[in-house]
């Protein structure tokens, strides 16, 4: 089994790293990053059921996990809301510019 301090500092670092990537907005670490939280998450469980890990030292990193989960789907919820928006204002636009191509060509005949 690893060493549960160092099972402890992969799930601190990934949690940084994690936090680093959403305040960037970088969806694509975030994707990589996502594979990784349960190769990390469970030699830590695994350690605190053996009694190697005290729970009292797991239990609030897997909370702050879950509240960035949580954070990070606003996040994705907000950020496809803002693509949808851009998109349908490139529609609008696309629109108009080809009403205004038929409005054009209809005056010259």
């Amino acid at each position: 089994m690893a060493n549960p301090d160092v099972l402890l500092a992969d799930l601190d670092s990934l949690h940084e790293q994690l936090e680093a990537a959403l305040n960037a907005e970088d969806w694509e670490a975030l994707i990589v990053l996502n594979q990784q939280v349960k190769p990390i998450v469970a030699p830590l469980m695994e350690a605190m059921e053996q009694g190697a890990v005290s729970p009292t030292q797991v239990k609030p990193r897997l909370e702050a996990l879950n509240r960035f989960v949580e954070v990070a789907g606003r996040g994705a919820v907000k950020a496809r809301d803002e693509a949808r928006q851009s998109l349908q204002g490139v529609n609008q636009n696309r629109n108009a510019a080809a009403t205004y191509a038929n409005v054009s060509g209809n005056r010259t005949k």
